[in-house]
Formats: C-alpha cells, structure tokens, sequence
C-alpha cells in the first residue's frame, strides 16, 4: 500500500498576494480571504502523484494553477483536493481564494518532484533557552520536500512531529533526560535519508530574568512587603516542623527574588508588626515556576494568639494556575478573599502559599505587596477668560485677546475664550503667553487640558510651562483631530521637571508660517482626568493575548521594550510589523475578557511608538460579532520615541465592546516598518 506523507508548505518562495476589488470601507464589510496555503501529499513510490489541498480563513472555494502548463486550473470546494501527476521538477503552483462576497487572495508556492533519494541531509537540534524542555530543529537536505521528527520517547506516537525541509520546528518533552532521536528527510522517491543522535533535553528550573518592573503607583497608596519599588515591610519566613520546603533568598538580573522548594506548606510572616491592609483592594505578586499546577496564597488575620477562628481571627485561601516557564503577575482583589470567608484585614500576619504537586513545587516570588487605586481631586481651574483677562504678551507675529465665544456649542459653551491671530507671514513659532500668580500644582494633577477651536485639522498646538525666568521649561504637543469645531485636548505633564511654572505659552499651527488663520481656546484645568482612576486593561506584562492580524501582515507578538525610556519604562510591548507591501488597512486585534467599560469611562489610552511622525493611528472597538464597532483616528505627534495618544469614545454606541483593534499608518501600503503600542487603558 502507498505511504502518503502530508506536507505543508506555508508560503515558501512566497511571490505576493493580491487581493481584488476591495471595498476600502472594510471597516463595516467582509474581507478577503487570509492564511492562503496549499498541502501537498506526493506518493512516495516515484510516480510523481501529488495531491493538493488549498485552505485558506475566510474562503469558501479556491482555484488551483499547476504550474506544469498542461491543465489551466481545477476548481477545489472547501475541505477537497485535487491530485495532479507531475514530472520530475520544480512548479510554481498558484492557489486563488476567494469568498462569499467574490474578494479574491492568490498565492504561489514551490513544489519540487523529485525521485533522487535525498542528500546531504544536516540536522540542527537545540534547546530552547526560553521554553523549558523544548528542543528546536531544523533539516536542510538536496531533493527533500519535508521531513520528520522522531523524539525517542516510549509510549508517544512517532513522528511526534514533522516540517518542510529548510524550516525550523519545535516540540516540548514531558520530561528531561536522554533521548536516541531521529530525523527522516523525505520527497517524492521511495528512498528516504535519515538522521540519528543521542541528544540530552534539559529542564529550565529557575527564571534567567527578573519580575517585571512593578508598576510606579502612588506610595501613600501601597504596602510593601518585598518590593523593588516600594518600602518593605520587615518580614521573615516561616517553616513550621511538619513543612518540608526549603527557602532562600536568591539574586536574579541583579534583583533579589525569594525562592521555596519542594513546596508543600510554607509562608512568609511580619516580624515587627501585622499589617494593616483594611484601606487597600489588591495584593500583588509575581510568581515563576518550572513545574507546579496550582498555586495557592493564604491571607491570615490575627488578633490575638492562636490559630485563626479565636478571636475573632480570620484567613482565606484562593488557588491560581500559574504559567510555567514564565513570570506571571497576579492582582488579586480583597473582595476575592473576602468572598472566600474573610471577613477583616486590618491585622494581617500571615502570608501562607502551597502547591500541586506538594513537596516536589520549585516557585519563586517577587514584588508582593497590597495597594488600592489612587484618591485624586477631579480638577483644578487655571483659566477661563470669564473675569478679568491675563495680560498677554504676543510674539513672532501672533496677536492674543479675550473676545466673546464664536461658537458656544460641543464641549465648550462658555461665553468667553481666547483668539489668537497668527497674523499672515508670522513666524512658525509665533504664539502667546500668560503668567499666573501661583505656581502649577503639577504635584497632584499631572495633565492640563484645553479646550481649543482650529480652522485646521492636524494642526500642532504645543503647550510650554516655564518658570519665572524661564531657566526651566517643558512643552508637550499635540494635534487637532477636528476642524471648525471645539475639542479637548489633555496635556500630559508628568515627565515635566520639578519647579515652579507661572507662565503658559500656546502656539497654534506650530512650525508653519502664518497665514492670517484665527485659533481660539479656553479653560485651561490641571487634572488628573477623572475622580476615577484609570483602568489599565492590558499591558502585556501578563500572559499574552492571542491576536489576529489581517491585510497581510506579520503577527503581532509580545516583546521587550526596545526603548525603557520617556512615558513607557514598563517591561514588555507589543510589536506590529507592517509588512512591505501589505494592505492600507492592515492591522491586528485581540480580545478583552470582558467588555470594556464605557459606562465609569470615556476614553481609552495608549502609548505609541512609531517611526513616523504623522501617522495615523487608528483605534477601532467591536462587539463580540462586529454588528457593532466604533473607530477614532490620532496622529503620531513624535518619532522614534514614546508618547500617549488618548481616543474619545464618548460617541461611541452602547454596546459590550471586547474586541479591540488597531492600525498603524492607516491608509498607507506597508513599507516593513516597525510599531510598538503599550498600556491600554480606559480613563476619562
């Protein structure tokens, strides 16, 4: 009987995709087809019969192009295939997808018929230096089209594994040790090539870089017991005569980390005081193991001598399954334990942890400490022009004054504002000033809004503080995103140095010579957005999510941040390619656990990173079926460097949006450059 080898080829010698009579409205329609990919299965018995199986996301019937000239093309229903009989050689084979809505995407790929035996058969196996007991291997050999990878394992169906020839696969052992592995590099002709080798799989047993930086939340807001960024409080362990784990302080990437093995019942206890964790709503920790299933932390409140029930002592314990093989960080709520039965935190003492598998658990710890979200005052008014006008000083060509409001509508409906007048053929700096009596409070508020009206849209309005005498300044830019018509723009100062700023100097239209336009703006407000604090719901220092890309682009991942400097220090970003030639519209989404919270929050935050300024960087949101979405679109104001872009999705539909989407250089071809966006955050 014929042995039928299955081969995927995905887009090797790629040659373009080319998608047809798009409409550009994608937003609300149907795309074209992605993931185009054929799968070859050639009969190995030298006949040179090969079958093709075109899949594709989003297809629903394909056409397949032989590529040997002696048939045009076989239409192929989804999930068929289509058997071909070629001569020895190398074909271009073509496979076009196409969808309901008749959106076409074609893809070339090579196939070679060969029935030489293979040759030349190198094989290179690894181990993965990230993922604990994964090998890594790649086969290159003359006249092989795939091969396969056998692990040596006993009671694992082989091949356990198998990959076009020249490409890389991976796979994880249950277990480490030594391991007789095999590699059979195969093609079209009976005869196949192997490879064989006793190989050593190792364990990663202990994390190679430190826990993510903690975030930087308000000290006043925190209780620390071990922390990197925070005062800990004085703690010891605790190891009881029926505890078998060992514990020690242990120094990775020059952090110190607190390590428990064979975990079986352990804890860690304030020796100086309990604490008093009634005023704060989560605890924090960072946890790194190799091998246990469950984790679990016990809370214990005492308030007197004893075991916890006299007293009136009370504990809670609750059970997460971590990752292995990676830092995981864990915000648990209070109201969590207090739903498991605690009933009061004022005294807590102890801080108990165990595992499964008990006895046998390796985990480190790091960053543990309790904190609430910040108490902020709403605002704090700088300046409205409602009584006595600032005096203004001018320059550069630009004339400033107080006149009634031409346009009391949208967000701003007050009787009077500011005009400047950037007089025709002014300077490109050309703006205006005012000077305050009291300094700034930028230590409680660390934003300033304005609300300004622009004849223009994406025109720069820079905002600049300065002191007395002008020794120390700091200025933020930021575009219009609208023309003829009142918007608020939010001013992020909190990279700004400390001093006392009394003069605020505006420029419109910033690094363009004036053309007799007239801007205006008004109520100038320290704030910190909102009397609710902000929700961070994703920044990527967790477990990733799982993302979609579209518009043929790279996938986007989870990597270190390659720039820790300006608004985003934070560990980990994500990273979207915008592949050279890929679509306009090209983009990617992940989902939310829940929806978004629209009904406390107006807006959503994110740090940016691009290349280019002037960007366009759109933010879309769907329900769960996109029957419903909303988009807003930001300019990048900066290039090669961090900066926060605020989307107001205050006119969005009600709707329970999870799916969250972004475009970076909307409405441009990709060109291969590089984006990063981080801490998406629901504020007002």
């Amino acid at each position: 009987m014929k042995k039928i080898y299955y081969i995927i080829l995905g887009l090797l010698f790629f040659t373009g995709c080319i998608e047809e009579d798009r409409d550009l409205s994608f937003v609300d329609s149907i795309v074209a087809p992605s993931n185009v990919v054929a799968t070859y299965a050639i009969t190995q018995d030298n006949t040179g019969l090969v079958t093709i199986t075109p899949t594709a996301d989003g297809a629903n019937s394909f056409k397949v192009y032989f590529g040997d000239g002696t048939t045009d093309f076989a239409d192929v229903e989804v999930g068929q295939s289509v058997a071909h009989t070629y001569a020895e050689g190398t074909y271009n084979v073509k496979i076009e997808a196409f969808n309901v809505g008749g959106l076409k995407t074609e893809v070339t790929q090579e196939l070679v018929v060969s029935f030489k035996a293979p040759e030349n058969l190198m094989v290179t196996i690894e181990n993965n230096s990230g993922v604990s007991k994964q090998v890594d291997v790649t086969a290159t050999a003359d006249y092989a089209t795939m091969y396969e990878f056998y692990s040596g394992e006993s009671g694992v169906s082989q091949p356990v594994a198998t990959a076009n020839i020249g490409e890389s696969l991976s796979y994880v052992y249950q277990n480490p040790g030594d391991y007789d592995i095999r590699v059979v590099a195969k093609g079209a002709a009976i005869a196949t090539t192997e490879y064989t080798a006793t190989f050593t799989v190792t364990e990663i047993l202990a994390p190679t870089t430190a826990a993510p930086i903690p975030i930087n939340r308000e000290v006043a807001d925190v209780v620390s017991l071990f922390s990197e960024a925070y005062t800990d409080v004085t703690v010891d362990t605790w190891n009881t005569v029926w505890s078998a784990a060992s514990f020690e302080d242990v120094m990775i990437d020059g952090n110190a980390t607190k390590k428990y093995t064979a975990l079986n019942f352990n804890g860690i206890e304030t020796v100086s005081s309990s604490v008093d964790a009634s005023g704060m709503e989560f605890i924090h920790l960072d946890v790194w193991t190799p091998n246990i299933t469950a984790f679990r932390l016990k809370l214990v409140d005492f308030k007197g001598d004893g075991f916890a029930g006299a007293n009136g002592d009370t504990e809670a314990e609750l059970s997460f399954t971590p990752t292995q093989g990676e830092w995981v960080s864990l915000d648990i709520p209070l109201s969590d334990f207090s739903a498991a039965g605690m009933t009061d935190f004022s005294d807590i003492s102890q801080y108990i942890i165990s595992s499964d598998p008990s006895g046998a658990g390796i985990v480190f710890i790091d960053n543990v400490y309790f904190w609430k979200n910040p108490t902020n005052t709403t605002s704090q008014s700088v300046e409205d022009f409602e009584g006595t006008a600032p005096a203004f000083t001018s320059f550069g060509g630009a004339g400033v004054e107080v006149v009634t409001n031409p346009d009391m509508s949208g967000v701003n409906t007050t009787a009077n504002v500011a005009r400047l007048t950037k007089g025709n053929g002014s300077e490109v700096w050309a703006g205006g000033f005012f000077e305050i009596t009291s300094p700034l409070d930028l230590a409680t508020f660390s934003k300033i809004s304005v609300k300004t009206w622009s004849p223009k849209q994406g025109a720069v309005v820079k905002l600049k503080l300065e002191n007395q005498d002008a020794s120390i300044t700091h200025e933020v830019d930021l575009n219009t995103t609208v023309s003829n018509a009142w918007e608020e723009l939010i001013y992020d100062f909190s990279g700004a140095p400390t001093a006392d700023y009394v003069r605020i100097v505006i420029f419109f239209d910033f690094g363009v010579n004036g053309d007799g336009s007239e801007y205006y703006y008004d109520a100038i407000t320290l704030v910190n957005d909102s009397g609710v604090s902000p929700l961070l719901f994703q920044d990527f220092e967790g477990t990733a999510p799982t993302f979609t890309s579209f518009g043929n682009i790279a996938g986007v991942e989870v990597i270190t941040n390659p720039d820790m400097s300006g608004v985003n220090t934070t560990s980990n970003v994500a990273k979207l390619t915008k592949t050279n030639g890929s679509e306009v519209w090209a983009g990617a989404f992940f989902e939310t656990g829940a929806a978004l919270d629209f009904a406390t929050y107006s807006k959503i935050s994110v740090k940016t990173w691009s290349p280019k300024q002037g960007a366009v960087v759109k933010l879309k949101l769907e329900n769960q079926d996109a029957s419903i979405t909303h988009e807003v679109d930001l300019n990048t104001t900066v290039s090669n460097s961090w900066e926060e872009l605020i989307y107001d999705f205050s006119d969005a539909p009600a709707a329970d949006y999870v799916r969250v989407v972004i475009f970076f250089d909307f409405g441009v071809n990709g060109d291969d450059s590089v984006y990063y966006y981080d801490e998406l955050t629901l504020t007002n």
